[in-house]
């Protein structure tokens, strides 16, 4: 075949390709690029992402502790005076399970040691000795910002104090002593802080509201002591 009678062969061929191939492009289907929304949901989440107190979780706090009674005597009969006791510091443990991601019960131990003192009576200032105290407390707690590496909360409860181990010195007016133990409430203010996602610092304050009756020499002389300690602690704290 020619050259000439060829040409329009091919002419007519091209016409009938090229728009079965524009057919072909305009066919398949557009895409637009993706959002940054949409790239953000797509995107696996980082494993050092912060999720914060959430409902079931138990946290477990180890804290450096004072106690600090508020020691008001309503009366030493017959000697007259006031009853004080010596602050104490100590180690406590405590555990918080969160009922919702707002609403923790708190459940906190830790046994002091107080010597105690009548002071201004009759027979001038009387050495009471010592006694070991052990005020088992609960708390219900709200946590306003459960989802915030600093997560104050709030909380209130009941405590019952026992007393035991009553030590008398060797030597004085005071041959035994013996207080009774004690219902009473307790209120409670902290923040924890997220160090990582498990790991918390902690700072709790608490007052207690702790009443007894001293009765020494076998009841010879009374006294009715409002303890009411504050509590003040710090510590740190592992979310299970």
């Amino acid at each position: 075949m020619s050259l000439r009678s060829s040409l329009p062969a091919a002419l007519l061929l091209a016409a009938g390709i090229f728009p079965a191939v524009a057919m072909a492009d305009d066919a398949k289907p557009k895409t637009t690029p993706p959002t940054a929304p949409q790239i953000a949901a797509a995107t696996p989440e980082s494993k050092d992402a912060f999720s914060g107190k959430s409902g079931g979780d138990l946290m477990v706090r180890l804290r450096g502790i004072a106690v600090i009674p508020r020691d008001h005597s309503d009366y030493v009969d017959p000697i007259g005076g006031h009853v004080e006791q010596t602050n104490a510091y100590v180690p406590e443990v405590d555990l918080t399970y969160f009922i919702t991601d707002n609403i923790a019960i708190e459940a906190i131990a830790a046994i002091t040691k107080h010597d105690g003192k009548a002071k201004n009576t009759a027979a001038g200032d009387v050495d009471l000795g010592s006694v070991w105290v052990l005020p088992p407390t609960v708390t219900l707690q709200y946590h306003p910002f459960p989802k915030e590496r600093l997560s104050p909360y709030v909380g209130a409860g009941v405590n019952y104090t026992f007393f035991f181990n009553d030590d008398t010195p060797d030597d004085g007016p005071v041959k035994s002593i013996h207080y009774s133990d004690s219902f009473g409430w307790a209120l409670q203010a902290g923040v924890d802080y997220a160090l990582t996602e498990n790991v918390y610092l902690n700072i709790d304050v608490k007052r207690l509201f702790v009443s007894t009756k001293a009765r020494i020499n076998g009841g010879d002389i009374k006294s009715k002591v409002d303890v009411d300690p504050w509590i003040v602690g710090a510590g740190i704290g592992y979310k299970f």
